[in-house]
């Protein structure tokens, strides 16, 4: 199983957002809900094509580029208390970083989402999911930090995007990518699915 860092694409036939069916103004969510939306319609396995893919992926790419990127998480006297939960929508520390899109595994969705799941209990908590297209993460090292995994299908593949929360400066994305990958390739991919290696 290979997995490289993937590099941004452009959508040059024309405007990005309104291949996805949006507005200009629309936020990185709603870039990113559309995406995936058009990929369960357009995959190629679901009568779709590879172009087409190919097409949405760089659209969703470019539009992406466009939306300034988050660097505080706004609060909420609810959020702030000691007892509220972590989650998706309230993950415990400001400074984000987004790394889109990130690597690739070379399964569907479906198997890569549960390789990711395997490497993600290896390297913390799963707090959150989404099956098979969203991934939260608190990781155990560096402590209290946390990540969101973001999958779309690419022809025959899968493309993970990548998300940190840490109020760790020392902690790069690159770092936590390259965590996930190296768990990755250490699970047995059987025909059946990745498991984690015998202890042998």
């Amino acid at each position: 199983m290979v997995h490289r860092r993937r590099q941004q694409g452009s959508d040059r036939r024309g405007d990005p957002f309104a291949t996805l069916g949006l507005p200009r103004n629309a936020t990185a969510d709603e870039i990113r809900l559309a995406r995936n939306q058009l990929a369960k319609q357009q995959h190629p396995d679901l009568g779709g094509s590879h172009d087409a893919m190919q097409a949405i992926n760089a659209a969703a790419a470019a539009a992406l580029a466009h939306v300034e990127e988050v660097t505080e998480l706004p609060t909420s006297p609810a959020a702030d208390r000691p007892d509220a939960p972590l989650t998706a929508e309230r993950p415990p520390y400001r400074r984000v970083r987004r790394d889109h899109p990130s690597f690739t595994i070379e399964a569907l969705p479906a198997e890569a989402f549960e390789a990711l799941l395997i490497a993600g209990s290896v390297l913390g908590q799963v707090g959150d999911d989404d099956p098979p297209y969203r991934l939260d993460v608190l990781l155990d090292e560096p402590p209290e930090s946390w990540c969101r995994l973001e999958l779309v299908p690419d022809g025959g593949g899968s493309t993970v995007s990548l998300t940190v929360s840490s109020d760790r400066l020392d902690l790069g994305i690159g770092d936590v990518r390259d965590r996930f990958v190296a768990e990755l390739n250490r699970l047995d991919w059987a025909d059946d699915g990745p498991r984690r290696p015998p202890p042998w």
